[in-house]
């Protein structure tokens, strides 16, 4: 049975910003009231009062207060590792076939004594992607002939992360991240992964906004 709790719990709940707005107390609750009136009365398919609804929030704020503690990912921000900055970097964007490995062997044939430069490989479902630096371009299209490119993009540059050996064991670390970027407008072109590393690769017209957020992750 719906209630006017549930309903703003799960209006809540698909606006995580918002969320943390609650548990930090910088939202205004009559206000934010008004703002869910509309949505919750049309749940329950009744009219629902603004004092109702501010009585709701204030119950989840001390429900997220009891149930959700940030110490742990507060402390895991504060052990986070190196910073690393590559630039001069190209994303090629290729359609899956089955030739597309052995391209990719041709190119790593190609720079594995070549230990400064930057090379990821993923691979999609339908596509894969390579982002390798900008100077082995050349060779690229050389050891990648006969695939079908969908996209390159240029004049991007990587900011990886060394992460604490324990951040699997803890929820939210990578929310953080992503929320503070996109707190300060800072698009992502690609986002990659290993256990303990963390890397996202921007525009170079943004990288020195991206470098300085993920510089002070640990201020919190």
């Amino acid at each position: 049975m719906k209630t006017i709790a549930s309903c703003v719990e799960n209006i809540v709940l698909e606006q995580p910003f918002l969320e943390e707005a609650i548990s930090k107390e910088i939202i205004n609750y009559s206000a934010l009231a008004s703002v869910l009136q509309k949505d919750v009365s049309d749940q329950l398919g009744r009219s629902v009062k603004t004092g109702a609804i501010m009585m709701a929030l204030r119950r989840y704020k001390d429900k997220l207060t009891i149930s959700k503690p940030y110490y742990k990912l507060n402390t895991l921000l504060e052990q986070l590792g190196d910073i690393t900055l590559r630039s001069n970097l190209s994303d090629f964007t290729f359609r899956n076939s089955n030739s597309l490995i052995d391209s990719q062997a041709k190119i790593l044939n190609e720079i594995k004594n070549k230990s400064y430069i930057f090379y990821t490989f993923t691979r999609g479902i339908l596509e894969s992607n390579v982002i390798i630096s900008s100077s082995e371009k050349q060779n690229m299209l050389a050891c990648f002939k006969g695939e079908e490119c969908l996209q390159l993009k240029e004049h991007l540059s990587a900011i990886s992360l060394i992460l604490p050996k324990n951040n699997t064991k803890v929820a939210g670390l990578y929310y953080q991240i992503l929320k503070r970027l996109a707190w300060q407008n800072v698009p992502l072109y690609e986002v990659i992964s290993t256990t303990n590393e963390f890397t996202i690769v921007v525009e170079d017209k943004v990288v020195d906004s991206a470098f300085s957020i993920i510089k002070n992750l640990n201020k919190v």
